[in-house]
C-alpha cells in the first residue's frame, strides 16, 4: 500500500516482490492397512521407525501379514508409514474397581488381548511428600487416590509397573480428574463414563495398597478380517476409506487377511479409487497361484491380472510385482515362509526417490531386496521377457547381483495399451507435480485474475520446474526443452475470466528409463590399397 505523504522527508515503502515458493510434497509416505496386536481402530496413524509400530501397534504378529510388511518397508529403506488397523470382533477388555453403588470401569484403550496382561491398583497413600511431617499423622486427603498400571510378562509372569497417576480424583471440578487425566496421559487405559456421570471413589479407604485387578473377562483378538473390514460400513468404521482423511500418502500396501491367500478384487478396487483420489500408487501384490506352477503363471498371466478387479485407465495408479518371496519368520525360529513383496517395493521406491529422485525408475542392479533368501519362482529370461510386456513387474535373481527388482512399470504398462504412463517413474513424476502445485497455488484463489495474477503464477510455477530441471527430473539440454508454463490470455480467455477461472498449462519431458539395451558389434574390416 503506498505510504502517505504528510510531511517533508524520506518515506520507506516494502514493494512485495511476488514470490511465493512453491514446495515439492514428500514422495514415499506409505500407507499400509490390516490387522495388528493392539492400536487405534480405523484410525491413520504416522510412523517413522518400526520402534513406533511395536510401542504402538505391537510389533511382529503371526496373524498379522501388515506387521511383515511394515518391518519389509523399513528394512529396504523407508521412513515414514502410515498404519489403519482394522479388527473382526475383537473385544475391548475392562476392569472393575468396586466403588459403592456405581462401579468404576476402566477399558483399555484398544481392543485386543494384550489387554488381558494389565493389572490395575489403588492406594490412598495420597501424602504430600513434601509437606510437614504431622503428629498425629494427617488424615488421607478426602476424594483423592493414586492409580497404579502394572503389566505381566505372558512369558516369565513377572509384572512390573508401566504407568502410575498420584492424587486423582473423580470430581469433575478437580484439576486431577481421574477420566481427564487418563485420556490426555494413559497409552492403555481410559474410563468408562457412569450412567449418572459421578462416581463414587473406587474401595473404601484401606490403609495399604489394594490388591491388583485384573480384567474383568479375558478379551480375544477376534477373527481373520473379511472383505467387510477392508471396506468398512461407515464413519464408525471406515475401512480403507480412514486413508481419505490423512493429508498425503504416495504409496499403498494391502497384505492379504491370511497367510497364504490373496486380497480380494474387490478390495484392490476400492483401494485404487483412493489412490486415484490422493495422487498415489497402489502396490499389488500377485495371486498365491501364480507361483504354484511357473509354467502357469507365464503362459496364462492373463486370467489372473482380470482377477484382480484393476483395468481402465485408473490402473496407471497401480503397480504389480512378481513373484511371492521367502523369508525368515523370527516369530518361528527363523523358519522360511512365503510373503508378499509389496512392503519390500515400498521401502526400495522410497530408498530411491531419496537418492536418486522420484523420477528414478525403482528397479535395477542397485535395487537388492533386503531379508529375503529366495523368490518363489525363479524367473528366466525368457518368462521375464513374457510377462514385462503385460506391464507385470518381475523380481529376478542373479549371480553375484542377488536378487533385485527388474521391472518398472504400471499396470497400464502392456505394451498392447501404448500408455502415456506405461513408466512408474514417469506416473509419479507427474503426481509428485500435481499435488506439489495443487497445494502451491492455493494462493491465487480469489486474486484478482489479470495479467499481474499470471505474471505471478509464471514467476512461481517457473521457478519450481526449474528447480526440477536443475535436479535432472526431465529430458532435454535447455529450459525450453524440458518443460513449459504458460498462463495468460491465450489460456485464459473473458470468458473464463467473467467464469471466476484462470488456466495455468504446465507441460513437461519426462525421463523414461533405459529398459532395452543394445548393443551392435560391428568388426571394422581393414582398409584395402587400390
Amino acid at each position: 500500500m503506498p505510504v502517505q505523504t504528510t510531511y517533508p522527508g524520506v518515506y520507506i515503502e516494502e514493494i512485495p516482490s511476488g514470490v511465493r515458493t512453491i514446495t515439492g510434497v514428500a514422495t514415499s509416505i506409505t500407507a499400509f492397512i490390516g490387522r495388528a496386536l493392539k492400536g487405534p481402530v480405523n484410525v491413520p496413524v504416522t510412523i517413522n521407525n518400526f520402534s513406533d509400530f511395536t510401542r504402538q501397534f505391537g510389533g511382529l504378529w503371526v496373524d498379522s501379514t501388515m506387521s511383515y510388511a511394515v518391518q519389509d518397508f523399513y528394512q529396504n529403506g523407508g521412513s515414514q508409514a502410515i498404519i489403519v488397523r482394522i479388527v473382526n470382533d475383537a473385544d475391548t477388555a475392562q476392569f472393575v474397581l468396586p466403588a459403592g453403588a456405581e462401579a468404576l470401569t476402566l477399558v483399555a484403550t484398544s481392543p485386543g488381548s494384550w489387554a488381558n496382561q494389565l493389572l490395575v491398583s489403588v492406594n490412598y497413600n495420597t501424602q504430600d511428600p513434601t509437606a510437614p511431617v504431622l503428629s498425629p499423622p494427617a488424615p488421607p486427603a478426602a476424594n483423592l487416590f493414586n492409580l497404579v498400571i502394572y503389566e505381566r510378562d505372558e512369558t516369565t509372569q513377572q509384572v512390573q509397573k508401566i504407568e502410575e497417576y498420584l492424587r486423582v480424583s473423580l470430581l469433575p471440578e478437580s484439576p486431577r480428574f481421574l477420566p481427564r487425566v487418563l485420556q490426555q496421559n494413559s497409552t492403555v487405559l481410559n474410563v468408562r463414563t457412569a450412567s449418572d456421570g459421578t462416581w463414587e471413589l473406587p474401595v473404601n479407604r484401606p490403609d495399604e495398597t489394594t490388591d491388583p485387578v485384573e480384567v474383568d473377562t479375558p478379551v480375544t483378538d477376534g477373527d481373520a478380517l473379511t472383505v467387510n473390514e477392508y471396506l468398512g460400513d461407515g464413519a464408525d468404521n471406515p475401512g480403507l476409506d480412514a486413508f481419505l482423511k490423512t493429508d498425503l500418502f504416495n504409496l499403498l500396501s494391502i497384505p492379504p487377511p491370511v497367510r497364504g491367500q490373496d486380497t480380494n478384487a474387490a478390495v484392490y478396487t476400492r483401494a485404487l479409487d483412493i489412490c486415484v483420489k490422493k495422487r498415489a500408487i497402489l502396490l499389488v501384490d500377485p495371486p498365491v497361484a501364480w507361483g504354484s506352477n511357473s509354467n502357469n503363471a507365464v503362459s496364462n498371466p492373463i486370467g489372473g491380472l482380470n482377477s484382480l478387479g484393476i483395468s481402465g485407465s485408473v490402473a496407471r495408479n497401480a503397480a504389480l510385482y512378481y513373484p511371492l518371496v521367502y523369508k525368515a519368520d523370527p516369530l518361528r525360529e527363523n523358519q522360511t515362509d512365503l510373503f508378499v513383496p509389496s512392503g519390500i517395493i515400498a521401502g526400495l521406491i522410497a530408498a530411491t526417490d531419496t537418492n536418486r529422485g522420484v523420477w528414478k525408475s525403482p528397479a535395477g542392479v542397485d535395487l537388492g531386496l533386503s531379508g529375503v533368501q529366495a523368490l518363489q519362482v525363479s524367473l528366466s529370461d525368457d518368462e521375464n521377457g513374457q510377462l514385462n510386456p503385460l506391464g507385470i513387474n518381475c523380481l529376478r535373481s542373479f549371480p553375484v547381483i542377488g536378487r533385485v527388482v527388474w521391472g518398472a512399470r504400471t499396470m497400464r504398462g502392456a505394451d498392447q495399451l501404448a500408455d502415456e504412463y506405461k513408466y512408474l517413474a514417469v506416473r509419479r513424476t507427474a503426481l509428485y507435480i500435481e499435488e506439489s502445485l495443487y497445494r502451491g497455488t492455493k494462493w491465487v484463489v480469489f486474486e484478482p485474475n489479470d495479467e499481474p495474477l499470471w505474471a505471478q503464477i509464471r514467476l512461481n510455477v517457473g521457478a519450481f520446474m526449474h528447480n526440477l530441471f536443475r535436479q535432472g527430473a526431465f529430458q532435454g539440454k535447455t529450459p525450453k526443452d524440458a518443460y513449459l508454463v504458460k498462463c495468460d490470455s491465450e489460456t485464459t480467455t473473458q470468458n473464463d475470466i467473467n467464469m471466476g477461472v484462470v488456466n495455468i498449462l504446465v507441460a513437461f519431458a519426462p525421463l523414461k528409463p533405459a529398459e532395452f539395451v543394445i548393443i551392435k558389434i560391428q568388426q571394422l574390416a581393414g582398409q584395402i590399397d587400390i
